[in-house]
């Protein structure tokens, strides 16, 4: 964040002395002071120093609450899919909640090795979904293209929801959510996520933590279009069986 300027300009006395500061001046600091006191809200990390990212960046998003922990076994083994599609061509973050709280947001990486260990050190936490605090962060990060989110239920403000979905898809963000639908009660939210995904552009596909295979393609799909949009993934269609699922479901949005 950058430096606020001095709160007042010192004006010497012609004896040398120097002005006290004016009511105006006064207030402004203690403005300031209590600004400090005043506690983030919960499942907010530290906003990053801002930069200037060289390749396309997608975060990689899960909940990670304590039912999760089939579904999040299988994600574990396939993180690498979305920095190995195209070697050295995206950035990916892997951002995970439990407990409560958005306990992961890591740096974004090209490397393979580094996704998949961050990744393997993760486990799931009892608690309520925290999607929103991986959308906002997501938005305080320059260079992001694509999120992909994994989930099965949404516990959080629907009118909270819309707005950061409408944010992200001004910035051109889209919202990707692998819905896990395992438990008949997540159900219930597939319009929620499904409406959140299509004010960004995105799209809402199936997740099946027993096809570790498909979810390896459909990352894969999804990494090639946070670089090259609908035309690279329609280029790679030939050889990659998740980029016509992905096709299909984003209706051919560009």
């Amino acid at each position: 964040m950058p430096e606020r300027g001095q709160n007042f300009v010192l004006v010497p006395y012609t004896d040398g002395a120097p002005k006290p500061p004016g009511l105006v001046a006064r207030v402004r600091g203690w403005l300031t002071a209590a600004s400090a006191l005043v506690p983030k809200p919960a499942g907010t990390l530290a906003a990053p120093a801002e930069d200037v990212p060289r390749r396309p960046r997608l975060v990689f998003g899960f909940d990670a609450t304590a039912s999760r922990e089939p579904a999040w076994a299988t994600a574990r083994k396939v993180t690498d899919a979305l920095v190995q599609a195209l070697p050295g061509e995206l950035d990916v973050a892997l951002a995970v909640h439990g407990g409560s709280q958005l306990h992961t947001f890591t740096d974004f990486t090209a490397d393979a090795r580094t996704l998949r260990d961050r990744a393997a050190g993760i486990t799931c936490i009892a608690g309520r979904t925290r999607m929103l605090a991986i959308l906002r962060n997501s938005l305080a990060r320059p260079g992001v293209r694509v999120i992909v989110y994994i989930g099965d239920v949404y516990e959080e403000s629907h009118r909270q929801g819309r707005m950061l979905a409408d944010a992200l898809g001004l910035r051109g963000i889209k919202l990707i959510v692998l819905h896990d639908t395992s438990n008949p009660a997540a159900r219930l939210d597939a319009e929620t996520f499904l409406d959140m995904a299509r004010r960004t552009g995105g799209a809402v596909l199936p997740f099946d933590a027993n096809a570790p295979r498909k979810l390896r393609e459909l990352l894969a799909a999804v990494a090639v279009y946070a670089v090259g949009g609908t035309e690279l993934l329609e280029k790679k269609s030939a050889e990659m069986p998740g980029a016509l699922v992905l096709l299909e479901h984003l209706g051919g949005k560009r």
